[in-house]
C-alpha cells in the first residue's frame, strides 16, 4: 500500500514539473511572433502616393523620336500639310500607319532607279517627259512590280525667271495645245497609271485649265495626285467632282537637302500615317534623298510603317 501511495505522489511531480517548461516555451513563442512583426512594420518601405506613381513613370518616358526642326522652303507652299478638311473620309481599305512615297524628276539617271528599288520598299517614280533615261527608268519600275507617274510639267508663279520645261503646260496655251502636250506626255512614259504636277503653282490655281487636263486623265484611266506647290490649289476638289481618283500630297520631304533633316521629315510622314490612317510624301531623287530613304524605310518598315504605291491612297 505504501508502494502504492508513492508512486502516485511521483507521478504528480512529473507532471508539475512539465507545466514551468510549457510556459517557457509558449512566452518565448509570443515574444518571436512579436518580435518579427515589429521588424516588418518598421522596414517595410512607405507606399506609394498614386500622383507620385504617375509622376515617376511621366519621368521614365522615352521621348519621342521626330524632332521638330524647321522646314526650308523652296518653290513649295509647305513642307507638311494635314489631311484635306471637310473631305468624306477614306474607305477602310488600307490599315493605320499606311504610306506612299513619291520620287519626282524621275528619269534622267538609271543609277538613281537603281537605288531606290534597290531599298526594297514600294516607292512610286514620278517621270518628267524628255529626259534622257524615261524609258529605261519607267521599264526598270516596272520590271519590279513598280508603279510610274507622269510628272507633268505646269506653270508655277514667276516662271519666265525660273528655269522650266520648254514643252511645259502654260495657262496662255489653248486647251487644244494643252490636249496635245499631255497625250505626247503620257505616250513619252511606259505603264504610267498616273500622274502629279511639276512646279504648277499657277497652273494648279486656273479651275479652266486643270479641268482640261483632268479630262485627258480620266479619258485614259489615271489618277492624278495634287503635289500641292499652292496652298490654294483647286485640282483636288475639281478632280472629285469630275470623277477622277485623286489624293493630295501631305509632307514634301526634302525642301532641305540634309539627310537627317530628311529623315526628321519622313518621321513626321509615319507619325501622321498613324494619326489619320494614310499619308503621302514627295521627294526628289537627291543624294541625300536617296541616304535618307535607304536608312529610314527598311526601319520604318520593321516597325510596322505600310508601304504602298500611290494609287493606293486615291479615292
Amino acid at each position: 500500500m505504501a508502494v502504492r501511495r508513492k508512486t502516485a505522489r511521483n507521478r504528480r511531480r512529473k507532471k508539475g514539473n512539465r507545466r514551468p517548461i510549457l510556459i517557457t516555451l509558449a512566452v518565448a513563442l509570443l515574444v518571436v511572433c512579436g518580435a518579427l512583426y515589429l521588424l516588418d512594420r518598421f522596414t517595410r518601405p512607405a507606399p506609394v502616393k498614386t500622383a507620385e506613381k504617375s509622376a515617376a513613370a511621366e519621368r521614365q518616358k522615352i521621348p519621342p523620336r521626330i524632332t521638330e526642326q524647321p522646314a526650308v522652303l523652296g518653290e513649295y507652299s509647305s513642307a507638311v500639310l494635314p489631311p484635306p478638311e471637310g473631305q468624306p473620309k477614306k474607305p477602310l481599305k488600307v490599315r493605320r500607319g499606311t504610306v506612299a512615297i513619291i520620287v519626282d524628276d524621275m528619269g534622267s539617271s538609271m543609277h538613281e532607279a537603281d537605288q531606290l528599288l534597290a531599298i526594297n520598299v514600294p516607292i512610286t517614280f514620278s517621270i518628267i517627259p524628255g529626259l534622257a533615261r524615261v524609258e529605261g527608268v519607267a521599264q526598270a519600275a516596272h520590271r519590279k512590280g513598280g508603279e510610274v507617274m507622269v510628272h507633268i510639267p505646269m506653270e508655277p508663279k514667276g516662271y519666265r525667271q525660273k528655269p522650266f520645261e520648254k514643252n511645259g503646260l502654260l495657262l496662255e496655251l489653248s486647251d487644244e495645245e494643252i490636249e496635245k502636250r499631255l497625250e505626247g506626255f503620257i505616250r513619252a512614259v511606259p505603264h504610267a497609271t498616273g500622274a502629279n504636277n511639276h512646279m504648277g503653282s499657277r497652273f494648279t490655281e486656273e479651275r479652266g485649265k486643270m479641268q482640261t487636263v483632268l479630262g485627258v486623265l480620266k479619258g485614259k484611266g489615271m489618277f492624278f495626285i495634287d503635289s500641292k506647290t499652292t496652298p490654294v490649289s483647286v485640282a483636288d476638289r475639281l478632280a472629285r467632282e469630275m470623277g477622277v481618283p485623286v489624293a493630295s500630297r501631305n509632307v514634301f520631304l526634302d525642301n532641305e537637302q540634309d539627310v537627317a533633316a530628311i529623315r526628321v521629315q519622313i518621321e513626321k510622314l509615319a507619325a501622321m500615317a498613324m494619326r489619320s490612317g494614310s499619308a503621302i510624301g514627295i521627294c526628289h531623287p537627291h543624294k541625300a534623298t536617296l541616304q535618307a530613304l535607304a536608312l529610314s524605310l527598311p526601319a520604318l518598315k520593321a516597325e510596322g510603317i505600310n508601304f504602298v504605291y500611290a494609287s493606293a491612297l486615291v479615292r
